[in-house]
């Protein structure tokens, strides 16, 4: 599983709307005969990938996958049909898929046909790659990962409507690649009058455009402003109207098809995420710098502690640090 789990980590940030999915086909006698990851919606699933590799190999082998094979047909045919037919005689997968489309008919279908289905085998890691997915289909919108730079005094801003930049070019490069692997940035209105943001990929190669979404109920975002420019490189979309509640608004970008949301920024924006319980994971980027009373708050001066995450990690990047973990824990 673990060789499948790895396979899987090929679809990072490409899959959308599909899940992250690695399959890898191993004979009685403990050789592995077949690898497959799923790496772009609309394209062969792992399990397909992985027996095409293998070919009469896979007949009276194990497929490992981490997740249930599909059993409808989409936009590729039902992968459960497709190892019916290449004699795999028993299946080890991760979990469940919960698309109602899906949702355990996957398994029923192979041990109809005499198939060992094992559940549950590298259940947690397999739900840390797919949580975008689990929590678009589950919860109806994307994965909130809210992403700051802040002072060890946990300050992101020396002063409201003050440009501050506290974070080191290893820290700048380090969020390039979180957001080659996001389908949408998120940030409020104040941040786009303060610091006028680009919002886009550097340095990283990203394979599919990246939408932008500017939260301003007030209309406040200028038509020159910076992110208009880089259209060519994604949309970018303003949503929030007077009285719209966050959630509303995440599912509407959800039934649009993002499933992960990086808010960059700004306070009130993270606070009003944090307030209404949508914030899924922190990256926290602290600066060895102190803004003092007069700075911006992180969280808009929410009782907040790293120590809180699940799962954390902690990173020396130059000068910063970076924190990063689970507000739940992935399931």
């Amino acid at each position: 599983m673990r060789r499948a789990l790895e396979q899987a980590r090929r679809g990072l940030g490409r899959t959308t709307p599909n899940p992250i999915v690695g399959a890898t086909i191993v004979t009685d006698e403990g050789v592995v005969v077949g690898d497959g990851a799923h790496e772009r919606a609309g394209e062969p699933h792992a399990e397909i990938h992985a027996l095409n590799e293998a070919g009469e190999l896979a007949r009276g082998a194990t497929l490992y996958c981490t997740l249930e094979p599909c059993s409808h047909t989409g936009r590729t045919g039902p992968c459960t049909e497709a190892i019916i037919a290449a004699g795999i005689k028993r299946v080890v997968a991760a979990m469940e898929d919960p698309f109602p489309l899906v949702s355990g008919r996957g398994f029923a279908r192979l041990r109809e046909h005499g198939i060992d289905v094992v559940e549950g085998i590298g259940h947690d890691e397999s739900a840390r790659l797919n949580q975008p997915f689990l929590t678009a289909v589950r919860e109806g919108r994307p994965f909130v990962i809210v992403k700051a730079a802040a002072s060890i005094d946990g300050r992101i801003a020396a002063a409201p409507g003050v440009c501050t930049q506290l974070t080191s070019a290893a820290a700048h490069r380090r969020v390039q690649y979180l957001r080659a692997q996001v389908d949408a940035i998120g940030v409020g209105s104040e941040t786009v009058l303060v610091d006028d943001p680009s919002l886009t990929v550097r340095d990283i190669y990203r394979e599919r455009p990246l939408a932008r979404v500017i939260f301003d109920r007030r209309r406040r975002t200028p038509a020159s402003a910076r992110v208009f420019k880089t259209m060519h490189q994604g949309p970018v979309v303003v949503v929030g109207s007077p009285g719209d509640d966050l959630k509303s608004v995440l599912r509407q970008l959800a039934s649009e098809g993002i499933q992960s949301l990086l808010l960059e920024g700004g306070a009130q924006l993270h606070a009003a995420a944090w307030d209404e319980g949508l914030v899924d994971y922190v990256q926290l980027y602290v600066a060895p710098v102190a803004l003092g009373a007069n700075g911006v708050p992180l969280f808009g001066g929410r009782p907040w502690s790293p120590a809180s995450l699940i799962d954390p990690r902690v990173e020396i990047l130059g000068p910063d640090t970076l924190i990063e973990g689970y507000v739940h824990r992935p399931h």
